[in-house]
């Protein structure tokens, strides 16, 4: 059967491309569009829908998921800029799974494995995240979570500039060296076999909360 999936956000940027990635796929059907800006609120699509998946705003994300998975229906979120306490707090005993990831980008949560890797070898690094001036928190939830896997004191620096999509360059430093791991974004699209991927593992997953899409790429 296939997964009915509800859409948060729908009329945004980062909704419109899910939406449309839903709708392309054999085993996923698009069961509903939440979002003010087409007078439609979460709570009015939830009935019809096995997953909701989130990109809102930061202040809205966390009390979507309680809402959402409080009644059943199992929570995907993409959304940053939350307190991960905030929101393990707000699912705590919520019969809906809830998963979460500061990026959906296959080459991005590469790019956190292979920085958290170099770090334990290396002298010292720094974070360039750059994002498209629309962007509401800096620094980004990829740039954060890459330093939190990181060993050491991880600065990070955020630019915001028309053209960007979405860059991380993690520069790591040693004697007469320096190593540099950068993931660059084209394209939103980028994000979409993650978010499916996440779509089609949530109901299944062992724990609630999980933050993180290396949690279904590696054992």
């Amino acid at each position: 059967m296939s997964i009915r999936v509800a859409v948060a956000g729908a009329a945004g940027r980062m909704g419109r491309t899910v939406c449309e990635a839903v709708e392309g796929a054999a085993d996923l059907e698009l069961a509903g569009r939440a979002d003010p800006a087409l007078g439609v609120e979460l709570g009015d699509v939830l009935e019809g829908a096995d997953v909701v998946v989130d990109f809102t705003l930061p202040d809205q994300a966390v009390g979507n998921a309680a809402l959402a998975a409080g009644a059943g229906v199992h929570v995907v979120i993409g959304t940053t800029g939350w307190e991960e306490s905030a929101l393990r707090e707000a699912v705590a005993g919520a019969r809906g799974h809830v998963f979460a990831a500061p990026n959906f980008a296959i080459g991005a949560v590469l790019m956190m494995r292979f920085a958290a890797e170099a770090s334990r070898h290396m002298a010292g690094a720094e974070i360039i995240e750059y994002h498209h001036p629309a962007k509401l928190d800096a620094p980004s939830g990829t740039a954060a979570r890459t330093a939190e896997m990181m060993e050491g004191d991880v600065p990070i620096h955020s630019v915001r500039l028309p053209g960007v999509v979405a860059d991380q360059e993690v520069i790591l430093g040693d004697v007469a060296q320096t190593l540099t791991i950068r993931h660059t974004t084209t394209d939103r699209t980028s994000f979409m076999p993650g978010v499916l991927l996440a779509i089609r593992r949530v109901a299944d997953l062992p724990e609630s909360p999980v933050v993180g899409l290396e949690h279904l790429l590696f054992d």
